[in-house]
């Protein structure tokens, strides 16, 4: 029998899950409903007549795993591999990433001779860590901050400069409260089932499903890619996503259509809109973040919008700066800062480095996006509605000037506050997702999660979990 099937929000995870279903016969109708004037949620690019690209959410993707490959795969299969900007993992962006501690920049250790010596900001090898890691008994906890993870297997300088500084760089987020076994699966996981980080990466934890390998997929592996974007900016993808939906007979794009209301009937849902117009369908795949779909709930699922709205957010201050001329320093991705050197400023990408495609045509310039706040937002800016461009823009200034001595005025610079952008997976996040995936089975409700709510905030996460969603109603297609 044909389901009908609407998808609620219209960011990457929407437009996946909408993609994967217009590709199945089970679905006579497919009906994607974006509260904004625009899809692609946070990816953001702004494009400039001279050629400049910036960057205003995600930027570089991994093509790392099975999440990774399957982008690569949905990239290929839209047709835009001649847009690929791919970076290898012998370039310098990917070679190079700092940390700023004690007031000046540290390269990371990488490569074997950067393990077995001492590199500041550390006072011993890495590798001492990494040999007594191996010895650590197995932790007894079901789930543990990853801070608590880390200082517990690898000792407490690691997990205070640099876990602390890569859960801001990857999460805007406070690693003593976010969960190890929901933001770090693979090491969560080595430890359960080999007893050791170390020891797991080196014989594997357990099998994922494999991926189909498209031919974008073997020329990432055959030229080892460490991450790569689109020529147009990482917009592009979720533009022509659309693009291709809006060419299929059953799928309808609806945009400026907020949901007010879901009501549950005998045969699926009424979804009334904003504008007075209601819709029926057999099934709903949410994409909305966690707190949106818990307003639009029917009253009996109170316990479940309840789980819903303890899922916390962090809002992060982006400020996109561009200087006339080769700026910086240093050559590299990019910097972190730990919480313990300025908690309101978490790093600093220098994104001409890894896509200077990105920079515009003629002289020589350089564009950085500085990142703010994150979980210590509020504290260090306040209210995100009452924080100003302006300040965002001197915090930005001050930080380039005193990380990276650029000392003369950006060519050109936005500023913007992310209000709640990235969902944070607290300690025991992995039991709120299983009591709400209990409730949604008990009560029989044609409902499915996806989006960056709940299982990996990562651009290839929430693809994946748009596809699974997709796959977990009609079958693998």
């Amino acid at each position: 029998m044909q389901k009908s099937v609407a998808v609620l929000g219209g960011g990457i995870g929407g437009l996946s899950a909408c993609y994967h279903l217009s590709k199945s016969s089970q679905v006579s109708k497919v009906v994607l409903l974006e509260a904004s004037g625009r899809c692609g949620g946070w990816l953001s690019s702004s494009r400039r007549e001279d050629g400049a690209v910036f960057e205003h959410g995600p930027r570089g993707v991994r093509p790392a795993g099975a999440a990774g490959k399957n982008t690569l795969n949905m990239v290929c299969d839209l047709g835009l591999e001649s847009e690929v900007l791919p970076v290898p993992h012998d370039h310098v962006a990917s070679k190079n990433r700092y940390l700023y501690v004690h007031g000046q920049l540290h390269k990371m250790p990488s490569g074997p001779g950067g393990v077995v010596t001492t590199i500041p900001p550390f006072s011993r090898p890495i590798i001492l860590s990494v040999l007594k890691e191996v010895l650590v008994s197995k932790g007894k906890e079901e789930d543990e901050s990853v801070h608590a993870f880390v200082t517990r297997r690898l000792g407490s300088e690691l997990a205070d400069i640099a876990i602390d500084a890569l859960c801001r760089g990857v999460f805007a987020g406070d690693s003593r409260k976010l969960s190890v076994r929901s933001c770090f699966p693979p090491l969560y996981t080595a430890e359960q089932s080999r007893g050791s980080i170390v020891l797991g990466m080196l014989l594997g934890s357990g099998k994922r499903p494999p991926v189909d390998s498209s031919a974008l997929v073997r020329r990432a592996q055959k030229e080892r890619w460490a991450q790569w974007s689109l020529r147009r900016g990482i917009q592009a993808l979720p533009e022509a996503l659309e693009e291709v939906l809006r060419g299929r007979g059953q799928v309808e794009v609806h945009k400026h259509a907020p949901v007010r209301r879901l009501d549950k009937t005998a045969a699926g849902w009424e979804i009334k809109l904003e504008d007075g117009i209601t819709l029926k369908a057999d099934h709903v795949i949410s994409a909305l973040p966690a707190s949106a779909l818990a307003s639009v709930l029917p009253p009996a699922a109170e316990p479940l919008s309840k789980q819903l709205l303890e899922i916390p957010t962090a809002t992060v201050g982006m400020v996109n700066l561009e200087f006339s001329g080769s700026v910086l320093p240093v050559t590299g991705f990019g910097h972190l800062v730990p919480s313990s050197e300025d908690r309101g400023l978490l790093g600093v990408v220098y994104d001409s480095i890894p896509f200077p495609q990105h920079n515009h045509s003629g002289e020589p310039s350089t564009r950085l996006t500085v990142m703010m706040g994150g979980a210590w937002f509020e504290e260090v800016f306040g209210d995100p509605d009452k924080v100003t461009e302006q300040v965002l823009m001197d915090r930005a200034s001050e930080a380039v000037r005193k990380h990276l001595s650029i000392t003369h005025s950006p060519t050109w610079s936005k500023a913007a506050v992310l209000k709640n952008c990235i969902p944070q997976y607290h300690v025991g996040h992995w039991k709120r997702l299983e009591m709400m995936r209990r409730f949604i089975s008990d009560a029989a409700l044609p409902l499915t999660l996806t989006g960056a709510s709940y299982d990996g905030v990562s651009v290839n996460d929430v693809i994946m979990s748009g596809r699974d969603a997709a796959e977990g109603l009609v079958g693998k297609v």
